[in-house]
């Protein structure tokens, strides 16, 4: 996916979790967040950060906070990016051989699936998570607590028993990792329910991405260890 009009900028504050004062050309403005996780590793004063202008002309944020440059590593923090590069990836024909229907925003059982997916008589639910959380090349999610995380890899892994196939997709919003997992020091029910899951025969998916400030491509695989 691209951005237009990037710009950069240096981060000061973040007041709460939907907006961060930034400086720009000298003048401090105040920019919505794109992602409304903690970000704690991510966002601190003095970084170079990414944005770009809003769709709305009417937001009283003029920009949008996409990405941010940790110590040399770009990280880009949109929420919505994930689920676009992986939409583009799968209709490439790189998820399953001869897709012909990935639909978005699906209903299942008590869940709401991020994709719904058919190929010749093979159908299967997507959940896809955006990874920014890094320590020393090492990738891991959640960055907080997430119930909601785990109620969709429980769901997940009960449609199994109605003939779907089922997937959760860690998109890495940064390169050049050397391995992906539950972060259980956060919160290890996730990483229970994902390791009983992935048990069950939920596929595990870890894919990198190149990032530049105004670009995110899906890359190669990275390795998981559960």
């Amino acid at each position: 996916m691209t951005y237009t009009q990037v710009l950069p900028a240096r981060f000061l504050s973040r007041p709460n979790r939907f907006v961060a004062q930034v400086e720009v050309d000298g003048r401090t403005e105040t920019v919505h967040v794109k992602n409304t996780g903690r970000c704690r590793e991510l966002l601190i004063p003095g970084r170079t950060v990414y944005l770009t202008p809003g769709n709305n002309p009417k937001r009283k944020t003029p920009y949008d906070l996409i990405a941010v440059d940790k110590d040399g590593l770009l990280v880009n923090m949109d929420a919505q990016a994930p689920n676009q590069v992986f939409a583009e990836w799968a209709k490439a024909g790189h998820f399953v051989p001869g897709l012909t229907l990935l639909r978005p925003e699906t209903t299942w059982g008590n869940s709401r699936f991020d994709f719904y997916w058919e190929a010749g008589d093979r159908r299967g639910f997507v959940e896809v998570k955006g990874c920014t959380l890094e320590e020393d090349g090492h990738c891991r999610f959640p960055d907080a607590p997430t119930t909601r995380g785990v109620r969709h890899l429980q769901e997940l892994e009960a449609s199994l028993q109605e003939g779907y196939e089922a997937a959760v997709c860690f998109v890495i919003q940064m390169a050049g990792m050397k391995d992906f997992a539950p972060n259980d020091a956060t919160h290890p029910e996730f990483g229970a329910a994902l390791r009983q899951a992935a048990a069950a025969g939920v596929q595990v998916l870890a894919l990198g991405c190149t990032v530049t400030p105004d670009t995110l491509t899906m890359a190669e695989p990275v390795a998981v260890k559960l």
